[in-house]
């Protein structure tokens, strides 16, 4: 029988947990009472994630593992986990546990009422830094201000998503992906379901300050060009300060007995203008290297196995051509 429900669960370095959240999923599952599939993505771990999978997939014949050949990223998970799954109604959730799978039965009530995607909305988030709290709220402001596209705040990728949905998304092959912010973009009709974020239930995480960096200049380089028009305004800005700087110089040159003190003014306006000019070529050279990516036109994933699909391992492999 096909799987009414596919719920994709991406993995990297999670065999402290992931038995937990296959015993949580799949009593949430059970719940619901009609056919599902709990499909997990690993993502190139190099712990005992994949033999814990293995076994799990041995006893349980609705767990599905897709297994990388590398790393290649949590957004590129979650979207072979959508190339792969066979649901009406296909769901994303983290295997940390800190979205309660308990929520994906809300989820279900709302897109039986009619809605294509139900996205979780975070009310509180619990266990992390007030850093990370204020940077993800500026992050999600700024995002939303600098693209046309409506991306919700206090969102992540929870969230449920219709098979038409699905497919449309699997049609979209950019290399530097931001999967909420694709969902947004593709319209269709989409509500929320609020809740309250939970503590990571072990180990660490992985979306470090190094990778959330990463992540952001993905989602803003992918939905808005609004930095290349900063580039272009702050480059206008800075010949009109220059040229009327100029006049004022030559003022005081022709028309007045003061002069230059010495360098110092000189250097520091140079410092001060090749700093600006150095970021915005570090802009350019972002949007740049993006277009760099999907110009060499490489698998956006490579799987190593595929456990539990019909076809085997060459069903979805859809972005690797």
């Amino acid at each position: 029988m096909d799987p009414k429900y596919s719920i994709i669960v991406p993995m990297f370095n999670e065999e402290e947990v992931i038995e937990v959240t296959y015993g949580r999923l799949k009593e949430v599952m059970d719940r619901q009472g009609e056919p599902y599939e709990l499909v997990f993505v690993n993502d190139g771990s190099r712990d005992r994630t994949v033999e814990i999978v293995n076994r799990i997939c041995d006893g349980d014949a609705n767990v599905r593992l897709i297994n990388f050949s590398r790393n290649f990223g949590h957004q590129v998970a979650i979207s072979a986990g959508m190339d792969y799954a066979q649901g009406q109604a296909v769901v994303v959730i983290d295997a940390d546990l800190q979205d309660p799978p308990e929520v994906i039965l809300e989820m279900i009530k709302k897109w039986k009422e009619g809605y294509d995607v139900v996205y979780g909305k975070r009310l509180k988030r619990k266990g992390e830094t007030a850093f990370k709290k204020v940077t993800a709220l500026l992050f999600y402001r700024t995002l939303r201000s600098m693209t046309s596209v409506d991306i919700p705040v206090d969102t992540g990728d929870f969230r449920l998503i219709d098979r038409k949905v699905c497919d449309v998304m699997s049609r979209l092959t950019e290399k530097n992906r931001f999967i909420r912010g694709m969902v947004s973009w593709v319209g269709f009709n989409q509500t929320s379901v609020e809740y309250v974020r939970e503590e990571r239930f072990a180990g660490e995480t992985k979306y470090p300050l190094k990778k959330m960096i990463r992540f952001a200049l993905d989602a803003i380089t992918s939905f808005s060009y609004k930095p290349l028009k900063l580039a272009t305004y702050l480059g206008f800005a800075l010949s009109l300060f220059s040229f009327v700087f100029l006049l004022v110089v030559l003022y005081q040159r022709l028309f007045t007995n003061m002069t230059v003190p010495g360098w110092t003014s000189l250097l520091a306006s140079n410092l001060l203008f090749n700093g600006i000019v150095l970021i915005l070529l570090g802009i350019i050279g972002e949007y740049i290297g993006r277009i760099y990516d999907e110009s060499k036109n490489r698998p956006l994933y490579i799987v190593k196995e595929a456990r539990g699909f019909r076809g085997g391992t060459e069903a979805g492999e859809r972005h690797e051509r």
